[in-house]
């Protein structure tokens, strides 16, 4: 028989921001408990409190690991614009067309683009919540501003873009073959 590891705090703070993740997708903010949250990470709700302080600082930590893998698609589309992480040498337009390829992709994932739905939800009421979303857009912004060397106005529309193809992923309106969604769907790259 060998012996038992046991995780460390980190590993099991690990462990729940990446169930807690599908956790609030499911059901957002306001629905999930930190009960459901422990009990998918296989732990008491008691040591989920020693992780996390409280369900806001929790669902801030989930939000921030979002933006995170967000940040990390557009490094992975600013590379493939540019063959390398920091975008020098190809055309502003077409690093952000390729961060945006690249997003596009990441939306795929259901889970990631619920909890940015909630997150965005959660921010009108939670303040916790509302930092770590706008601490997020501020890490995005200042990261698609420099890697692009885009214009500020390029780089909002980019983000404005990007904000639709999240509404209209969400909606399932690129699945839809009618007049209102094909205006919605111009120019808009989808999974």
């Amino acid at each position: 028989m060998s012996p038992r590891t046991l995780s460390t705090a980190e590993d099991r703070r690990e462990t729940v921001l990446a169930t807690a993740i599908s956790a609030f997708a499911a059901r957002g903010y306001f629905g999930t408990t930190t009960v459901e949250v422990a009990r998918a990470a296989g732990i008491s709700q008691a040591y989920l409190y020693r992780l996390f302080p409280d369900k806001e600082t929790l669902f801030a930590a989930v939000v921030e690991r979002c933006f995170a893998r967000i940040q990390e698609s557009f490094a992975a589309g600013a590379a493939a614009a540019t063959g390398t992480a920091r975008g020098a040498g190809a055309a502003p337009t077409d690093v952000l067309r390729a961060m945006g390829g690249a997003y596009a992709n990441l939306i795929a994932d259901q889970d990631l683009l619920l909890l940015q739905m909630h997150a965005q939800c959660a921010a009108i009421s939670v303040p916790e919540v509302k930092r770590a979303v706008r601490e997020g857009y501020e890490r995005l912004v200042d990261y698609a501003c420099g890697v692009s060397g885009a214009p500020e106005k390029d780089v909002q529309a980019f983000f404005a873009t990007g904000a639709l193809c999240t509404v209209v992923v969400s909606m399932g309106a690129h699945e839809v073959d009618a007049p209102w969604a094909r205006t919605l769907n111009a120019d808009l790259r989808h999974p």
